[in-house]
C-alpha cells in the first residue's frame, strides 16, 4: 500500500525533528562550540527548523492524547464513566489535530517562500508599442493598490517613461511579511485586449507586458567582487531636461562578466545612489539566476501549475471588452476586471496559493 500525503508529510517532519535534535547535540560539543563559524551556521539552521519542528511536536502531543482517548473508548473493560469522558474529549482532540495538520502542511511546503519579505518586481512593455507601455502603468497601479491594501512598503527603484504617459519599464521594491507568497505568482507574460487610447475606429488591440518577481532574501549567499567580476559604465541620464541631465554623468550600467546580466540605473540624480541601487538589483538578479539553476527539479514541478516564472510564458489575459481576467495556469475566469485593475487580486492570489500548495504536497 502506497503512503498517503499525510504519512509522507509526517515522515518529513520527523526527519526535521531528528535533525533539530542532532543540531542541539552538536552545539554542546566542545569541539564545535569553539568554532564560531560552525556554531553560527548550526544556530541559524536550528532557528529555521524550530518554526516547523515546534508545531510538529505540539501536534504529536495532541495526536498521542487522541490515540490514548481512542484506546480507552475501544477498551470494553474500562470504567463506563471514563469511556464517556474519553468520547467527549476525542471530538475536540480530533478537531485540533486536523487543524494543526493542515497548518503544518502549509508551513512545510511554503516555509521557504514565506521567509522572503522583500521582492524586486520588474515590469516591461512587450509587443504593442505605446499601448503596451500604458498597460505597464496600469499594472504598476494595480500592484501599488494591492500593496496598500496589505500594508506592504512600496518603492520605485527605476523607471523609463513613454511618450503617452506610460512606462517602457519600471522596477519596484516591495517589502512586507510573506510578500513573496503574495506576489511571486505574478512572473510571466501579461496580455491585454482592449481599445487603445490612440485607436480612432474602436478596434480591439492585443498587447503584452512581461513581469519578473525576484526574491530579495535578507541573507543572499552571492559573493560578488565588484572590481573584477562586474564592468561599470557611467553616462549622462536621459529623460526630462534640467541642468543635472545635461552636465552630470550619473547614470550607471553594470554588466556581470560571467553571466552577461546587465543592470541600468538612471532614476537618481546622484551617481552613488544609482550605483547602490544597481548593485542591489544585480545581486537580486544573480541570486535568481543561481537559484533557478540549482532548483531545476522544483521549477519543473511548479511549471505544471503556476508556471516557471519565465517572462515568455503567458500567465494572464485582461480582456476589457468582456470585463474578464483569465489566469491561464489554473483556468480561472473572473468577470470583475475593473476591481482587479484597482488592486483587488486577492481571489487570484488565493487560488494560486491553494493550487500551488496542493501540487507541492503531492510531490513530497
Amino acid at each position: 500500500m502506497s503512503e498517503s500525503v499525510d504519512d509522507r508529510l509526517l515522515g518529513k517532519l520527523q526527519e526535521l525533528a531528528d535533525r533539530a535534535d542532532e543540531i542541539n547535540q552538536l552545539l554542546i560539543d566542545p569541539a564545535i562550540a569553539s568554532d564560531p563559524i560552525q556554531c553560527v551556521a548550526l544556530s541559524k539552521e536550528a532557528g529555521k527548523l524550530r518554526r516547523l519542528v515546534q508545531p510538529y511536536l505540539e501536534y504529536r502531543t495532541l495526536s498521542d492524547e487522541r490515540d490514548e482517548a481512542q484506546s480507552i473508548i475501544d477498551d470494553v473493560d474500562q470504567d463506563s464513566e471514563l469511556r464517556e469522558l474519553a468520547a467527549e474529549e476525542i471530538k475536540d482532540l480530533c478537531l485540533q489535530c486536523d487543524e494543526r495538520l493542515d497548518s503544518l502542511k502549509e508551513s512545510l511546503v511554503t516555509s521557504d517562500d514565506a521567509n522572503i519579505s522583500s521582492v524586486i518586481i520588474e515590469i516591461r512593455a512587450g509587443t504593442g508599442g505605446d499601448e503596451a507601455a500604458l498597460f505597464v502603468r496600469d499594472l504598476y497601479t494595480m500592484y501599488l493598490r494591492y500593496c496598500e491594501r496589505h500594508r506592504f512598503k512600496f518603492e520605485v527603484i527605476d523607471q523609463a517613461g513613454s511618450d503617452m504617459g506610460g512606462f517602457k519599464e519600471i522596477v519596484l521594491n516591495v517589502k512586507g511579511d510573506g510578500v513573496y507568497r503574495h506576489l511571486g505568482y505574478e512572473s510571466g507574460g501579461h496580455r491585454v485586449q482592449r481599445v487603445p487610447e490612440t485607436e480612432s475606429q474602436g478596434r480591439v488591440h492585443t498587447s503584452a507586458v512581461t513581469v519578473a518577481v525576484l526574491p530579495e532574501p535578507e541573507e543572499i549567499d552571492i559573493d560578488i567582487n565588484w572590481d573584477t567580476e562586474v564592468e561599470e559604465f557611467v553616462s549622462r541620464s536621459g529623460g526630462p531636461g534640467g541642468q543635472n541631465v545635461n552636465k552630470v554623468s550619473s547614470a550607471i550600467r553594470l554588466v556581470h562578466k560571467e553571466t552577461g546580466i546587465t543592470v541600468s540605473m538612471r532614476d537618481e540624480k546622484s551617481q552613488h545612489k544609482n550605483r547602490a541601487k544597481g548593485r542591489r538589483l544585480m545581486t537580486a538578479r544573480l541570486f535568481d539566476f543561481h537559484q533557478s539553476a540549482a532548483n531545476q527539479e522544483r521549477a519543473a514541478a511548479r511549471k505544471t501549475m503556476i508556471g516557471s516564472g519565465d517572462r515568455s510564458q503567458r500567465v494572464r489575459t485582461y480582456n476589457f471588452p468582456q470585463n474578464r481576467c483569465t489566469d491561464h495556469r489554473i483556468g480561472l475566469d473572473l468577470y470583475s476586471l475593473e476591481k482587479i485593475m484597482q488592486g483587488e487580486i486577492d481571489v487570484l492570489v488565493k487560488a494560486l496559493q491553494t493550487h500551488d500548495k496542493e501540487q507541492r504536497l503531492a510531490s513530497l
